[in-house]
This record gives C-alpha cells, sequence and structure tokens, in this order.
C-alpha cells in the first residue's frame, strides 16, 4: 500500500470508529500511526492534531442531530467542549513535547488501559 492510500485508509478508519463510538484521533489514529506506519510517538501525536484542524466531525454531527438522537443543547455542549479543547491542546503539547518519548508512550498506554478497564465493568 503506498503511504497516500495508508494514511487514507487510517483517516478512514478513524472516522468510521468516531461516527460509531465518538473517538478517533488518540484512539485510533495515534496508535496506527506509531505501530502500522512506523511514526515516533510524537510526531504521531502532532500528526493527528493536524488531521483535527480541520471540522472533521461537521457531517457526523449533522447525521446525529438530522435523525434526532442529539438537540441544539447537546451541539452547544459540544461547542463548549471544542473550546477547552482548543485551549487544553496547546497546554497539553507544552507538556508532551519536551516529554521523553518512552516515558509518553507509557503513559498513553495507561491511559488506554485505565478506559478500557472503566469502560468494560460500566453498568
Amino acid at each position: 500500500m503506498t503511504p497516500i492510500l495508508a494514511h487514507l485508509a487510517v483517516g478512514l478508519g478513524a472516522g468510521v470508529c468516531s461516527g460509531i463510538f465518538g473517538i478517533g484521533g488518540g484512539v485510533i489514529i495515534v496508535p496506527a500511526l506509531v505501530y502500522l506506519l512506523g511514526y515516533s510517538q510524537i510526531s504521531a501525536t502532532g500528526t493527528s492534531l493536524v488531521a483535527l484542524l480541520l471540522p472533521v466531525g461537521f457531517l457526523g454531527a449533522l447525521n446525529f442531530y438530522y435523525s434526532g438522537k442529539i438537540d441544539v443543547t447537546n451541539m452547544k455542549m459540544g461547542l463548549l467542549i471544542a473550546a477547552g479543547l482548543f485551549v487544553g491542546v496547546y497546554l497539553g503539547s507544552l507538556i508532551s513535547i519536551p516529554m521523553n518519548e518512552n516515558l509518553l508512550r507509557k503513559l498513553f498506554a495507561i491511559l488506554l488501559l485505565l478506559l478500557a478497564v472503566r469502560m468494560w465493568f460500566m453498568k
């Protein structure tokens, strides 16, 4: 598979997962870039952030809205979350850029493990 097709496939897979589960960047794109395409952890994180620059969830959000699964209040709350993301991503990048890559990868694995355990045991 060419690098262009591989990156498009990662985006497509992350987009489908985002539409189904509301996930994509950190959970799908970053591991795919590291383990399938050979990126370093930090460059995968940065590349994932570039992918999120575009309003990638716009069409999916419209589908949820038009199907009646979310309403105007959900849209407003989502925009508030986006505002928090705007500042939070900047702060997080200041923390991760100078961090040791091995430590960053281990912290990421711990986060995914904690999330998985929590999701498994939710009622």
